[in-house]
């Protein structure tokens, strides 16, 4: 018997929600035949897939990271404003960027989506002042060179973009303007500067260590930050999962084991810094990509779209289009409990990405859209995990992955306004019987919800909803003790009621 007790005193933090932001990147066909499709028959009058805008709508993400990506540190935002704009050579995907969706075109499509835009700026082959300069044209009410063009480009008022990353993955030598940590760091504490001064009140995300597998972790972002603790709020984590060579489905359900090690390992050396420095504000974290992402074949998912391979110079290329199944969607939802586990340190997510590229959501161009079976642990996420985080202790069967012991279940609970959100995996080949103590509530079952199937069952066009969540009876009873069965390999969203 498996035992999961929650004390709704035990308070691990407060669940930011932009923790459950998404990315979309100039990248394959995440923006072209994917959020933007103009010939498309749900298109609106801006060129957007009205049935894309819809279903981000419904979804309720906070705030999306933009435009980039490895696609950020070659381009230059100018190019996605006014209107003669130049087709470029985008070298980080291999493929043709038309410049038809800039910022102006994004911002006013995020807004339509009820989603903010956190911003990136170019710190490959961009300056400080470019990205200062990028600040002004978005924050600036009017009355300068750069917020008056910005006006005559038909935005009167400003954007307002609250949220900026200095660059992208700056330690990987892929990136376009590849850095050293110490070369980083100083371009990065000159960029934050510049920007302050245009507007004081941005938050900053300096960009960590682009994968703890990378031979200068966790040394860069140890570097990083002692050139610009005091200048940002946030520090970058970027992190996704796949299966090993030889390993199993268990081995990628128990990814959280791995995501957890890598956020508290970021969170350590972040406080090394802090004590180093002498300084008074902790740092927080932004896991701005995360997700599953199989760069090779894996059972079902026969095709991976090599990223620069196929139809090289051409708009909207396939690039890196996973098909997700039930492994990948009980591995997400370990992930996000593991960002909830760590809500005292996590403070903005992104997962990594919306449409089509390694994405919940897929579109076939001209024709439909489908959910993953992803977006379903995450969307959960996006609506019920808010409020506070709290310690959900588990008693669970032992067992080993590649990334060390872990247990058979595994869970993450949040508290808001009297409702607790509970979400369990379940990682075992069979139905698991579980005892659900609240120490110090009475409360009473709201809904359940499952996620579960045939471990290779995936969606696809044809068949949409293969794999969704069922929703189940409830018990009537209110108490502190409860009794549940968890449907093998299986996600599961218990809400309850304090009475």
């Amino acid at each position: 018997m498996h035992k999961i007790t929650v004390d709704k005193e035990f308070v691990i933090g407060d669940v930011e929600r932009d923790v459950w932001g998404s990315f979309i990147e100039h990248m394959g066909r995440a923006v072209y035949g994917g959020v933007y499709e103009p010939s498309h028959p749900t298109a609106d009058a801006h060129g957007f897939r009205g049935d894309v805008t819809d279903i981000v709508k419904n979804l309720g993400v906070p705030i999306i990271r933009y435009p980039g990506g490895n696609f950020l540190s070659g381009y230059n935002w100018k190019d996605g404003i006014g209107k003669d704009r130049p087709k470029r050579l985008d070298l980080a995907w291999g493929q043709l960027e038309p410049n038809e969706v800039g910022l102006h075109e994004f911002c006013e499509w995020a807004q339509r989506a009820g989603s903010r835009v956190m911003m990136s700026a170019n710190l490959g082959t961009g300056t400080p002042q470019e990205a200062a300069q990028l600040v002004e044209y978005c924050n600036f009410s009017k009355g300068s060179y750069w917020s008056d063009l910005r006006r005559k480009n038909g935005r009167e008022k400003p954007f307002a973009i609250d949220t900026w990353c200095l660059g992208n993955e700056m330690d990987g030598d892929w990136q376009i303007g590849h850095l050293t940590a110490e070369e980083y760091g100083r371009k990065a504490h000159e960029t934050a500067k510049l920007v302050k001064w245009v507007d004081k009140n941005v938050r900053l995300v300096v960009c960590g260590s682009s994968s703890p597998g990378m031979a200068t972790y966790p040394d860069w972002d140890a570097r990083v930050l002692r050139h610009t603790y005091e200048d940002v709020d946030y520090i970058s984590l970027h992190r996704y999962y796949s299966y090993e060579e030889k390993g199993n489905e268990f081995d990628l359900m128990s990814a959280h084991a791995d995501f957890d090690a890598f956020i508290k390992t970021v969170s350590a050396t972040a406080d090394f810094v802090k004590a180093s420095l002498r300084s008074k504000k902790t740092m927080k974290l932004s896991i701005d990509e995360w997700n599953v992402w199989h760069t090779r074949p894996v059972f079902h998912c026969k095709q991976v779209y090599n990223d620069n391979d196929a139809d090289r110079w051409t708009v909207g290329p396939r690039r890196a289009e996973n098909v997700y199944d039930v492994t990948d969607a009980i591995a997400l939802g370990g992930l996000v409990c593991a960002i909830i586990n760590n809500a005292d340190r996590v403070k903005m997510g992104c997962l990594a990405q919306l449409v089509n590229v390694i994405a919940p959501i897929m579109t076939q161009n001209g024709g439909g859209v489908y959910k993953q079976t992803t977006y379903y642990p995450y969307a959960m996420a996006v609506a019920h995990a808010k409020g506070t985080a709290l310690h959900a202790a588990v008693c669970s069967d032992p067992a080993e992955c590649i990334y060390g012991d872990t247990q058979k279940i595994y869970a993450a609970c949040t508290h808001d306004n009297g409702e607790y959100a509970l979400f369990v995996v379940n990682k075992s080949d069979k139905e698991e019987d579980c005892a659900l103590r609240f120490a110090s509530s009475s409360v009473a079952m709201v809904s359940r919800t499952e996620l579960t199937g045939g471990l290779h069952d995936y969606n696809d066009f044809e068949h949409p909803n293969r794999v969704v969540p069922q929703n189940r009876a409830v018990e009537k009873e209110k108490g502190q003790s409860y009794s549940l069965r968890l449907p093998a390999h299986s996600f599961t969203l218990l809400r309850f009621a304090e009475k």
